[in-house]
């Protein structure tokens, strides 16, 4: 014999699960677009003998400024775009998984703060490229923000980002030729200001 109060509990149930899993597949289908537009643009450049790499960012040069919306979408060869497919396809998603729209605005903020940062102290006559600054920006997002919200999820996503990928902070020091270490430093400097801000404006909301 069914009880008819168990009905509205299991059709919310269902309702959950049904929403959850439309989320996860929207989720799934962004980073995809994503992989995939950074492969094919990689292929086109490949083809154009890195052409493209051009619309990088130059230091202190006004067109070189055209680089901080194209530099994240350009890399020097498929080994770097393979370096940095994975982390930044993780650490998307560990932002993405709370909320889709706060992934946007760390991702416009790491990007400017990385491509205006590399613009005002790189290395005359360079030319900067790679989605590496905003992964450094979603790295420092995910860290900081266990230190500013203080909760049990944050914490534990940001000891598993740092157990996955703390290796990377040594891309901010200026010890390899030809790293974009500006971008990585800047990069994470914007995803700290970006934890800050966020957690300051929810701790603001009712």
């Amino acid at each position: 014999m069914s009880s008819r109060n168990s009905s509205p509990q299991l059709g919310s149930a269902k309702q959950e699960a049904s929403g959850l899993f439309q989320e996860l597949k929207a989720q799934g289908n962004l980073l995809v677009c994503i992989v995939v537009l950074l492969w094919a643009i990689e292929l086109a450049n490949s083809l154009m003998n890195d052409a493209l790499n051009n619309l990088g960012i130059r230091p202190r040069n006004i067109l070189g400024l055209q680089g901080i919306i194209f530099a994240p979408f350009l890399h020097g060869s498929w080994r770097h775009l393979i370096s940095n497919t994975f982390p930044l396809v993780i650490l998307s998603w560990l932002i993405m998984a709370r909320d889709r729209s706060e992934w946007i605005a760390v991702t416009v903020l790491t990007a400017i703060a990385s491509g205006l940062g590399t613009w005002l102290f790189g290395g005359a006559a360079t030319i900067h490229i790679g989605a590496s600054g905003v992964v450094f920006g979603y790295f420092g997002f995910l860290v900081a923000r266990a230190y500013f919200e203080r909760s049990l999820g944050s914490i534990a996503i940001s000891l598993l980002v740092l157990a996955l990928f703390g290796g990377m902070i040594w891309g901010i020091l200026p010890v390899r030729v030809g790293i974009s270490w500006e971008g990585h430093l800047f990069g994470l400097l914007g995803g700290i200001a970006a934890a800050w801000t966020i957690a300051a404006l929810n701790r603001k909301v009712p």
